[in-house]
Protein backbone atom coordinates (compact mmCIF):
# COMPACT_ATOMS: atom_id res chain seq x y z
CA UNK A 1 0.00 0.00 0.00
CA UNK A 2 1.45 3.42 -1.26
CA UNK A 3 0.98 6.05 1.84
CA UNK A 4 1.85 9.78 1.40
CA UNK A 5 4.23 10.94 4.16
CA UNK A 6 2.27 14.18 4.78
CA UNK A 7 -1.06 12.34 5.96
CA UNK A 8 -2.45 13.51 9.13
CA UNK A 9 -4.20 10.45 11.34
CA UNK A 10 -7.35 13.39 12.45
CA UNK A 11 -9.43 15.03 10.13
CA UNK A 12 -12.44 17.58 10.84
CA UNK A 13 -15.74 16.20 9.86
CA UNK A 14 -19.57 17.42 10.68
CA UNK A 15 -20.92 14.87 11.97
CA UNK A 16 -24.96 13.99 12.40
CA UNK A 17 -26.15 12.50 15.39
CA UNK A 18 -29.97 10.81 15.65
CA UNK A 19 -31.24 11.72 19.20
CA UNK A 20 -33.64 9.56 20.98
CA UNK A 21 -36.19 11.19 19.54
CA UNK A 22 -35.43 10.84 16.18
CA UNK A 23 -33.88 14.32 15.60
CA UNK A 24 -30.80 14.89 14.38
CA UNK A 25 -27.98 16.97 15.81
CA UNK A 26 -24.97 18.02 13.71
CA UNK A 27 -21.49 18.70 15.45
CA UNK A 28 -18.27 19.45 13.71
CA UNK A 29 -16.32 16.64 15.39
CA UNK A 30 -12.33 15.39 15.17
CA UNK A 31 -12.42 11.99 14.13
CA UNK A 32 -9.31 9.56 13.46
CA UNK A 33 -8.46 8.36 9.93
CA UNK A 34 -8.48 5.09 11.88
CA UNK A 35 -12.50 5.14 12.17
CA UNK A 36 -12.54 5.02 8.24
CA UNK A 37 -13.63 1.93 6.64
CA UNK A 38 -10.97 0.11 4.74
CA UNK A 39 -10.77 0.61 1.10
CA UNK A 40 -9.00 1.36 -2.15
CA UNK A 41 -8.22 5.18 -1.54
CA UNK A 42 -7.33 7.35 1.24
CA UNK A 43 -8.48 10.86 -0.36
CA UNK A 44 -7.77 14.13 1.38
CA UNK A 45 -10.41 16.26 0.26
CA UNK A 46 -10.55 19.67 -0.61
CA UNK A 47 -14.09 20.81 -1.81
CA UNK A 48 -17.16 19.31 -1.37
CA UNK A 49 -20.94 20.83 -2.30
CA UNK A 50 -24.55 20.78 -1.25
CA UNK A 51 -26.87 18.57 -2.57
CA UNK A 52 -30.55 17.60 -2.18
CA UNK A 53 -29.65 14.33 -0.69
CA UNK A 54 -27.35 15.52 1.51
CA UNK A 55 -29.95 17.92 3.33
CA UNK A 56 -32.22 14.97 3.62
CA UNK A 57 -29.31 12.93 4.96
CA UNK A 58 -28.36 15.43 7.19
CA UNK A 59 -32.27 15.92 8.74
CA UNK A 60 -32.35 12.17 9.10
CA UNK A 61 -35.19 11.95 6.02
CA UNK A 62 -36.27 8.20 5.97
CA UNK A 63 -34.55 6.24 2.97
CA UNK A 64 -31.21 7.96 3.00
CA UNK A 65 -29.33 7.80 5.41
CA UNK A 66 -30.01 4.56 7.90
CA UNK A 67 -27.06 4.36 10.42
CA UNK A 68 -25.99 7.17 12.72
CA UNK A 69 -23.76 8.99 13.28
CA UNK A 70 -22.98 9.81 9.86
CA UNK A 71 -21.19 12.15 7.54
CA UNK A 72 -23.09 13.69 4.67
CA UNK A 73 -21.57 14.55 1.09
CA UNK A 74 -22.23 12.92 -1.65
CA UNK A 75 -19.89 14.65 -3.88
CA UNK A 76 -15.75 15.44 -3.34
CA UNK A 77 -12.86 16.44 -4.79
CA UNK A 78 -9.10 16.03 -3.13
CA UNK A 79 -5.83 14.00 -3.64
CA UNK A 80 -5.24 10.75 -2.76
CA UNK A 81 -3.18 10.22 0.20
CA UNK A 82 -3.07 6.11 0.05
CA UNK A 83 -3.56 3.96 -2.71
CA UNK A 84 -4.24 0.11 -2.95
CA UNK A 85 -4.56 -0.52 -6.63
CA UNK A 86 -2.02 0.15 -9.51
CA UNK A 87 -5.20 2.64 -11.22
CA UNK A 88 -4.05 5.55 -8.89
CA UNK A 89 -1.04 6.63 -7.36
CA UNK A 90 -0.09 9.08 -4.51
CA UNK A 91 -0.93 13.12 -4.85
CA UNK A 92 -3.65 11.86 -7.89
CA UNK A 93 -6.44 14.77 -8.03
CA UNK A 94 -9.17 12.78 -8.44
CA UNK A 95 -13.69 13.53 -8.00
CA UNK A 96 -15.92 11.78 -6.49
CA UNK A 97 -19.70 11.52 -6.43
CA UNK A 98 -22.70 9.72 -6.09
CA UNK A 99 -22.62 5.74 -5.39
CA UNK A 100 -23.26 5.30 -1.66
CA UNK A 101 -20.90 8.40 -1.14
CA UNK A 102 -22.61 10.43 1.88
CA UNK A 103 -25.85 8.09 2.03
CA UNK A 104 -23.99 4.63 3.80
CA UNK A 105 -20.43 5.84 3.44
CA UNK A 106 -19.13 8.47 5.33
CA UNK A 107 -19.09 11.35 2.66
CA UNK A 108 -17.47 14.50 1.48
CA UNK A 109 -18.19 16.82 4.29
CA UNK A 110 -15.26 15.58 6.52
CA UNK A 111 -11.43 16.31 5.37
CA UNK A 112 -10.89 12.64 4.47
CA UNK A 113 -12.93 9.77 3.04
CA UNK A 114 -11.92 5.93 1.98
CA UNK A 115 -13.92 4.94 -1.28
CA UNK A 116 -13.49 2.01 -3.73
CA UNK A 117 -11.30 3.20 -7.10
CA UNK A 118 -14.37 2.84 -9.03
CA UNK A 119 -15.83 5.58 -7.16
CA UNK A 120 -13.09 7.82 -8.45
CA UNK A 121 -12.12 9.60 -11.33
CA UNK A 122 -9.24 11.29 -12.57
CA UNK A 123 -9.74 15.48 -12.37
CA UNK A 124 -9.77 17.03 -15.83
CA UNK A 125 -7.03 19.31 -16.43
CA UNK A 126 -9.41 21.87 -17.72
CA UNK A 127 -11.41 22.19 -14.40
CA UNK A 128 -10.00 23.31 -11.63
CA UNK A 129 -11.16 21.76 -8.19
CA UNK A 130 -13.38 23.94 -6.67
CA UNK A 131 -14.66 23.85 -10.50
CA UNK A 132 -15.06 20.35 -9.96
CA UNK A 133 -17.26 21.04 -6.94
CA UNK A 134 -19.43 24.13 -8.77
CA UNK A 135 -20.81 21.22 -11.15
CA UNK A 136 -20.61 18.20 -9.09
CA UNK A 137 -23.36 15.05 -8.95
CA UNK A 138 -25.49 18.56 -10.36
CA UNK A 139 -23.57 19.55 -13.37
CA UNK A 140 -23.05 15.65 -13.78
CA UNK A 141 -26.52 14.83 -14.05
CA UNK A 142 -27.56 18.05 -16.03
CA UNK A 143 -24.51 16.56 -18.80
CA UNK A 144 -26.27 12.99 -18.62
CA UNK A 145 -29.75 14.54 -19.67
CA UNK A 146 -28.46 16.98 -22.58
CA UNK A 147 -26.21 14.07 -23.64
CA UNK A 148 -29.05 11.37 -24.10
CA UNK A 149 -31.32 13.88 -25.55
CA UNK A 150 -29.20 15.15 -28.19
CA UNK A 151 -28.22 11.51 -28.88
CA UNK A 152 -32.14 11.12 -29.74
CA UNK A 153 -32.02 14.30 -32.13
CA UNK A 154 -31.99 17.09 -30.04
CA UNK A 155 -30.20 20.09 -31.52
CA UNK A 156 -30.20 23.72 -31.72
CA UNK A 157 -32.37 24.26 -34.76
CA UNK A 158 -35.17 21.74 -33.56
CA UNK A 159 -37.02 24.08 -31.00
CA UNK A 160 -36.49 25.59 -27.51
CA UNK A 161 -35.71 23.22 -24.74
CA UNK A 162 -37.63 23.93 -21.47
CA UNK A 163 -35.78 23.12 -17.87
CA UNK A 164 -37.92 22.76 -14.82
CA UNK A 165 -36.67 23.92 -11.44
CA UNK A 166 -34.42 25.92 -13.29
CA UNK A 167 -32.49 28.18 -10.10
CA UNK A 168 -31.24 24.41 -8.32
CA UNK A 169 -28.75 22.88 -9.11
CA UNK A 170 -29.14 20.67 -11.87
CA UNK A 171 -31.31 23.69 -13.26
CA UNK A 172 -28.95 26.32 -13.54
CA UNK A 173 -26.28 23.63 -14.66
CA UNK A 174 -28.09 23.00 -17.54
CA UNK A 175 -29.63 26.49 -18.54
CA UNK A 176 -25.66 27.78 -18.34
CA UNK A 177 -24.89 24.60 -20.92
CA UNK A 178 -27.60 24.47 -23.34
CA UNK A 179 -27.01 28.24 -23.50
CA UNK A 180 -23.18 27.12 -24.34
CA UNK A 181 -24.07 24.66 -26.75
CA UNK A 182 -26.53 26.99 -28.86
CA UNK A 183 -29.91 26.49 -27.82
CA UNK A 184 -32.69 28.86 -27.11
CA UNK A 185 -33.45 28.29 -23.37
CA UNK A 186 -36.85 28.31 -21.74
CA UNK A 187 -37.00 28.23 -17.96
CA UNK A 188 -39.57 27.33 -15.26
CA UNK A 189 -39.21 28.77 -11.89
CA UNK A 190 -41.22 29.76 -8.43
CA UNK A 191 -38.66 31.99 -7.43
CA UNK A 192 -39.76 35.07 -9.35
CA UNK A 193 -37.04 37.54 -7.85
CA UNK A 194 -34.08 35.51 -9.88
CA UNK A 195 -35.30 36.16 -13.15
CA UNK A 196 -32.27 38.13 -13.54
CA UNK A 197 -29.98 35.14 -12.43
CA UNK A 198 -31.86 32.92 -14.88
CA UNK A 199 -31.22 35.66 -17.41
CA UNK A 200 -27.72 35.72 -16.71
CA UNK A 201 -27.04 31.94 -17.50
CA UNK A 202 -28.60 32.27 -20.64
CA UNK A 203 -32.28 32.21 -20.21
CA UNK A 204 -34.01 33.38 -23.01
CA UNK A 205 -37.67 33.43 -21.56
CA UNK A 206 -38.71 32.76 -18.35
CA UNK A 207 -42.27 31.30 -16.52
CA UNK A 208 -43.68 31.00 -13.61
CA UNK A 209 -45.14 28.08 -12.26
CA UNK A 210 -48.14 29.15 -12.59
CA UNK A 211 -47.52 30.39 -16.42
CA UNK A 212 -46.22 27.22 -17.31
CA UNK A 213 -49.26 24.73 -15.81
CA UNK A 214 -51.83 27.09 -18.13
CA UNK A 215 -53.85 24.16 -19.76
CA UNK A 216 -52.53 21.46 -17.78
CA UNK A 217 -56.52 19.93 -17.54
CA UNK A 218 -55.61 19.11 -21.53
CA UNK A 219 -54.22 15.59 -22.51
CA UNK A 220 -52.23 17.68 -25.13
CA UNK A 221 -50.70 21.13 -25.71
CA UNK A 222 -49.07 23.11 -28.87
CA UNK A 223 -46.00 21.93 -29.70
CA UNK A 224 -43.64 24.11 -27.95
CA UNK A 225 -40.42 21.99 -26.91
CA UNK A 226 -37.82 20.47 -29.01
CA UNK A 227 -36.72 19.18 -25.39
CA UNK A 228 -37.37 18.79 -21.72
CA UNK A 229 -34.93 18.54 -18.81
CA UNK A 230 -37.12 18.28 -15.99
CA UNK A 231 -35.62 18.18 -12.01
CA UNK A 232 -39.41 18.20 -10.62
CA UNK A 233 -41.17 15.30 -11.68
CA UNK A 234 -45.34 15.49 -11.20
CA UNK A 235 -47.33 16.80 -12.46
CA UNK A 236 -45.02 19.89 -14.56
CA UNK A 237 -43.27 16.74 -15.89
CA UNK A 238 -46.53 15.26 -17.28
CA UNK A 239 -46.95 18.72 -18.64
CA UNK A 240 -44.21 19.37 -20.30
CA UNK A 241 -44.14 16.71 -22.44
CA UNK A 242 -47.71 17.47 -23.76
CA UNK A 243 -46.39 20.27 -25.48
CA UNK A 244 -42.89 18.34 -26.76
CA UNK A 245 -42.67 18.73 -30.33
CA UNK A 246 -43.00 15.09 -32.56
CA UNK A 247 -40.52 13.09 -32.06
CA UNK A 248 -38.64 14.50 -29.44
CA UNK A 249 -37.89 14.01 -25.59
CA UNK A 250 -37.61 14.77 -22.15
CA UNK A 251 -35.10 13.94 -19.80
CA UNK A 252 -36.67 13.63 -16.23
CA UNK A 253 -33.52 13.38 -12.95
CA UNK A 254 -35.54 14.39 -10.43
CA UNK A 255 -38.67 14.58 -8.13
CA UNK A 256 -39.04 17.30 -5.76
CA UNK A 257 -42.49 17.83 -6.39
CA UNK A 258 -43.59 14.36 -6.36
CA UNK A 259 -42.49 10.50 -7.78
CA UNK A 260 -45.79 10.68 -9.33
CA UNK A 261 -46.61 10.65 -13.16
CA UNK A 262 -49.98 11.76 -13.82
CA UNK A 263 -51.01 11.71 -17.40
CA UNK A 264 -52.15 9.45 -20.17
CA UNK A 265 -50.35 7.91 -23.37
CA UNK A 266 -51.27 10.50 -25.65
CA UNK A 267 -48.16 12.69 -26.38
CA UNK A 268 -46.47 9.09 -26.63
CA UNK A 269 -48.62 7.46 -29.26
CA UNK A 270 -49.88 10.89 -30.65
CA UNK A 271 -46.64 12.80 -30.80
CA UNK A 272 -44.34 9.81 -30.35
CA UNK A 273 -42.21 11.75 -28.00
CA UNK A 274 -39.99 10.05 -25.47
CA UNK A 275 -39.45 10.01 -21.87
CA UNK A 276 -36.20 9.49 -20.76
CA UNK A 277 -34.62 8.95 -17.45
CA UNK A 278 -31.29 9.86 -15.82
CA UNK A 279 -29.74 8.95 -12.68
CA UNK A 280 -25.84 9.76 -12.07
CA UNK A 281 -25.24 7.77 -8.44
CA UNK A 282 -24.40 4.53 -10.47
CA UNK A 283 -23.32 5.98 -14.01
CA UNK A 284 -20.23 3.48 -14.95
CA UNK A 285 -17.39 4.56 -14.58
CA UNK A 286 -15.74 5.32 -17.61
CA UNK A 287 -19.09 7.30 -18.77
CA UNK A 288 -18.62 9.44 -15.48
CA UNK A 289 -14.65 10.09 -16.74
CA UNK A 290 -16.31 10.88 -20.58
CA UNK A 291 -18.49 13.05 -19.49
CA UNK A 292 -16.19 15.00 -16.68
CA UNK A 293 -13.65 16.03 -20.06
CA UNK A 294 -16.31 17.32 -21.87
CA UNK A 295 -16.97 19.48 -18.82
CA UNK A 296 -13.98 20.41 -18.76
CA UNK A 297 -13.48 21.67 -22.17
CA UNK A 298 -15.79 21.91 -25.28
CA UNK A 299 -18.82 21.67 -22.72
CA UNK A 300 -17.45 23.90 -20.06
CA UNK A 301 -19.71 27.08 -19.41
CA UNK A 302 -18.31 30.48 -18.80
CA UNK A 303 -21.22 31.03 -16.48
CA UNK A 304 -19.90 28.61 -13.97
CA UNK A 305 -18.52 31.08 -11.62
CA UNK A 306 -21.54 32.41 -10.95
CA UNK A 307 -23.31 30.17 -9.74
CA UNK A 308 -21.65 29.37 -6.47
CA UNK A 309 -22.18 30.21 -3.07
CA UNK A 310 -19.72 29.56 -0.35
CA UNK A 311 -19.68 27.63 2.95
CA UNK A 312 -17.14 24.99 4.94
CA UNK A 313 -17.49 23.08 7.68
CA UNK A 314 -19.04 25.83 10.61
CA UNK A 315 -21.50 27.15 7.94
CA UNK A 316 -22.97 24.23 5.76
CA UNK A 317 -25.90 23.73 8.06
CA UNK A 318 -27.04 26.88 7.05
CA UNK A 319 -26.81 26.12 3.51
CA UNK A 320 -28.54 22.72 4.19
CA UNK A 321 -31.41 24.82 5.85
CA UNK A 322 -31.92 26.88 2.52
CA UNK A 323 -31.95 23.46 1.17
CA UNK A 324 -34.43 21.53 2.96
CA UNK A 325 -36.79 25.67 2.38
CA UNK A 326 -36.11 25.49 -1.05
CA UNK A 327 -34.55 28.67 -1.14
CA UNK A 328 -30.88 27.28 -2.37
CA UNK A 329 -29.80 29.13 -5.58
CA UNK A 330 -27.55 27.41 -7.88
CA UNK A 331 -24.61 25.60 -6.64
CA UNK A 332 -23.38 25.45 -2.60
CA UNK A 333 -19.40 24.63 -2.40
CA UNK A 334 -18.06 23.80 0.77
CA UNK A 335 -14.50 24.53 1.38
CA UNK A 336 -12.77 22.15 3.10
CA UNK A 337 -9.08 23.11 3.17
CA UNK A 338 -7.73 23.93 6.50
Amino acid sequence: MATAKTALSTFRALRVFREWDGNCRPEIVTRSVAELPPDDLLIDVKYSSLNYKDALSATGAPGVTRDYPHTPGIDAVGSVLESNTDQYQIGDIVIVTGFRLGMDRDGGFGQRIRVPAHWAVRKPKGLSLNESMILGTAGLTAALCIEKLTKLGMSPDGGPVVVTGSTGGVGSCAIGLLSHLGYEVHAVTGKTIQQEFLRSLGAQVIYTREEFMEGSQRALLREAWGGVVDTVGGEMLMHAIKGLRYGCSAAACGLVSSPMFPGSVFPFILRNVNLLGVDSAETPTAERARIWERLASNWKFPQLDQLQSRYNLETVMSGIDKLMKGEMVGRGVVELVP
